[in-house]
């Protein structure tokens, strides 16, 4: 993002307040990462998403609640505080790509070990909880 905005320098916007913007946006972010990577925990279960055939439960209290991936969205919110703070619009339109990423390459891999592993009981989630918002 950060060599994007330098290669595209007349894509910088003017954002007013985006320092300020930028840190309660990162803040939020580290409270979702830290939100899921606790409740991982108190469940006794991995937080390791490149190993989902060890996760020992489905955990679905607290913020997983409101998404499937809370980490995730913290990650997502995190760029978008750097993005912020670059005030470019190109380095803006990284997001979609870490969405869009992260849903193809990690999120419908962990989701299909998830489905052999707890099968009805992971679908049943899946239907009421929204895989990011």
């Amino acid at each position: 993002m950060w060599f994007i905005a330098i290669l595209v320098p007349q894509s910088a916007l003017t954002i007013p307040g985006r320092v300020i913007m930028a840190t309660v946006v990162g803040f939020t972010g580290i409270v979702f990462i830290l939100a899921g990577a606790i409740a991982f925990r108190v469940a006794g279960t991995t937080v390791n998403p490149m190993q989902p055939s060890k996760t020992s439960s489905i955990v679905t209290g607290g913020v997983y609640r409101i998404s499937r991936n809370p980490m995730y969205i913290g990650f997502l919110l995190i760029l978008l505080s750097w993005a912020l703070l670059l005030s470019n619009i190109v380095s803006l339109a990284g997001l979609p790509l870490f969405v869009w990423y992260m849903n193809r390459f990690q999120i419908i891999l962990e989701e299909q070990a998830l489905i052999a592993k707890f099968g009805t009981e992971y679908v049943a989630y899946t239907k009421s909880v929204r895989r990011w918002l």
